[in-house]
Formats: structure tokens, sequence, C-alpha cells
């Protein structure tokens, strides 16, 4: 992330991710106005089977399926894989440093997002997929809230991680 003026700017590869924290006003009850916080993600999480990445790694000679059991069923995401030998079996289509999965297409060549911040934009949430496989955007802005408000970061990752 970096952040100069009023723009922020997101380079990504992986699947973790950065989550805006937005706040959104709607039309309540008896034209009073509400205030929603929204969180609005800054990137896409690089996911094999997302169209354009599972498109590139079946072009460099990979596939694309999740783990199969012992009985053949499916177990998790969907992972890269060699066409025809088990291995890396990588839940994401971008990464750093894996040579066996670079062989079949995966790289670490970011995508790179900019966004115009304005005053209803309060912070941004960086997290792995060990939280957002579980939270929504919009619950992780609302987890954090309270401990944005008594300025404490170490609160706030402390109550996602137990979320």
């Amino acid at each position: 992330m970096l952040i100069v003026g009023n723009k922020v700017f997101c380079a990504n590869v992986g699947d973790s991710r950065a989550v805006l924290a937005r706040r959104r006003e709607i039309p309540g009850p008896n034209g009073i106005t509400q205030h929603k916080m929204i969180g609005v993600p800054l990137n896409r999480d690089h996911k094999a089977d997302e169209p354009d990445e599972q498109h590139r790694i079946l072009q460099n000679g990979g596939r694309v399926a999740a783990y199969r059991d012992m009985q053949g069923n499916p177990l998790g995401p969907a992972r890269v894989w060699h066409m025809h030998e088990d291995i890396p079996g990588l839940a994401m289509s971008r990464s750093f440093g894996d040579q066996a999965a670079a062989e079949v297409g995966v790289n670490s060549i970011p995508e790179i997002t900019e966004m115009n911040l304005t005053e209803a934009d309060k912070f941004i949430i960086l997290a792995s997929d060990g939280v957002w496989e579980f939270i929504s955007n919009d619950q992780a802005v609302n987890i954090v809230m309270p401990h944005y408000t008594n300025n404490s970061a170490e609160k706030a990752a402390e109550a996602l991680i137990r979320e």
C-alpha cells in the first residue's frame, strides 16, 4: 500500500487482501439519514479458478482443480497443479518464489490498483486469507470499527484474530 495525498495505490500478489472502510449514508425511516460502514476491496484475491488466472495456468501446461480425497471427492479450494503430477497444489495463482508453480504459469507479477480517498474513508485492513476465508469485508470493518474510534490498532487486530 502506498498513500500519496488523497490517492491509495495497492500492489498485490496472492490471496491477501486490502479492504478500505468507507462510511455510506443511507436513507432511513422518516427521512433520517443513517450511516453504515462498508468494506471496499482495494485488490482481488488471486485464486486459481478466476477465469483469467485459470486461463494463464492452462496455457502454461498446468491444471486447476481441487484436492481430492481417497474416494475422489473434491476438498477445499481450486488449486494449481502440474498437468500429470499432484504438485504443487497451490491455492493461489500468483506467488513469490515457488519454482514448481512457476513452471505452470504461477507468477509474481503484482496487480496494481489506484483509488481516490474521500472524507468517508476511515481506515484500511490488510490481512491474509486466514482472515478473508472466514470473515467478509463488511464484517471485518464492523469488527475493527469500535477499536478505530478508540485509536487501538492492536485491539482491532486481536478482535479479528478472535473472530
